[in-house]
């Protein structure tokens, strides 16, 4: 690897413009994003970010491109973008892939998101983190960001790579984080944060965007919210025992605790049904169905939201 930093983030959204900026404060990273809606704003204006965190900043990434196929091999693939339609994103990142260079590097909602990139690039290290940031993009390229920021980031461990040269990569890109002044956690095993984040957004990204109200409305709309919505959390956490990954009955508590110190808020899933865009219905919901299914474990509540949103998810997509 030279001195320079080959990285590509896919996904210029508010959360993978507050990682492009994050990763653009090192001198050795030579960032390109792929932009889609907000091209044109980028590539004239560059990116800014309004933080309470960081402060105030604009910056231009050195290349901003409308499709991979625009950029050669890079060291590292940054996946930012929604976990819709995994296996066709997979396909095309395939230009800036190589097999002996590259590390995919997955921020996104969800469980189950590795397995696409893993069955196109096997030869690949991943990176897999859950992120916890407020950011939302108002208007194409300015990004407003409050205090919410953190990050668990660990292996997606790959027997055909070399542990010294995965263990080398990660090493790598957290060096990447920690001169970007970001909080993050390095962490063994990634699966258990992956489900209890997903424990919170099948309660409040279905809900909120099945009812079309925030997390507060929805919880004192009727005597029977809360218990549902707990029922709910419950049942994601037998499946997530199922595949192995011992979640606490704790963790409710915690999650309720943690919604109602917030005022209420929505989700992107609704942010996403109410701009009639495709919603991450699989990696959320769909996952862990298929898997209480496999396992023979009941979830009727989980099942019939999904069940339900892939209706509604079906009726944005024809329309489109």
């Amino acid at each position: 690897m030279s001195d320079k930093i080959d990285v590509l983030l896919y996904g210029l959204g508010a959360i993978g413009s507050f990682y492009a900026f994050i990763l653009s404060r090192s001198d050795r990273v030579r960032l390109t994003v792929v932009a889609r809606s907000n091209y044109d704003a980028v590539k004239a204006n560059g990116i800014t970010i309004n933080s309470e965190n960081h402060g105030n900043h604009t910056f231009r990434p050195h290349q901003v491109v409308r499709s991979p196929a625009e950029a050669g091999p890079v060291d590292y693939v940054v996946c930012a973008h929604k976990a819709i339609d995994q296996e066709d994103v997979a396909v095309r990142l395939a230009p800036v892939v190589d097999q002996d260079r590259t590390t995919i590097v997955i921020i996104q909602n969800g469980v189950g998101n590795e397995e696409a990139f893993r069955n196109q690039f096997p030869k690949n290290s991943i990176l897999t983190c859950v992120t916890w940031v407020g950011a939302i993009q108002n208007s194409p390229g300015i990004i407003n960001h409050t205090k919410s920021e953190d990050m668990q980031i660990g292996l997606f461990p790959n027997p055909q790579v070399n542990k010294a040269t995965e263990q080398q990569r990660l090493d790598t890109f957290v060096a990447l984080l920690q001169k970007g002044e970001t909080k993050f956690t390095v962490l063994e095993d990634m699966q258990p944060q992956r489900w209890e984040k997903v424990v919170w957004n099948v309660a409040w990204n279905s809900l909120t965007t099945l009812t079309m109200v925030d997390t507060q409305t929805w919880l004192h709309s009727s005597p029977d919210a809360e218990p549902y919505t707990r029922r709910l959390m419950h049942e994601v956490i037998q499946v997530a025992r199922g595949c192995g990954v011992q979640l606490e009955d704790g963790l409710i508590d915690q999650l309720m605790d943690r919604i109602n110190a917030m005022p209420g808020i929505g989700s992107s899933m609704q942010t996403d049904c109410k701009s009639n865009r495709p919603m991450e219905i699989d990696v959320i919901l769909g996952f862990p169905v298929r898997k209480s299914r496999e396992l023979g474990i009941p979830a009727p509540y989980l099942e019939s939201l999904y069940v339900i949103l892939r209706a509604v998810d079906g009726r944005i997509r024809a329309a489109l």
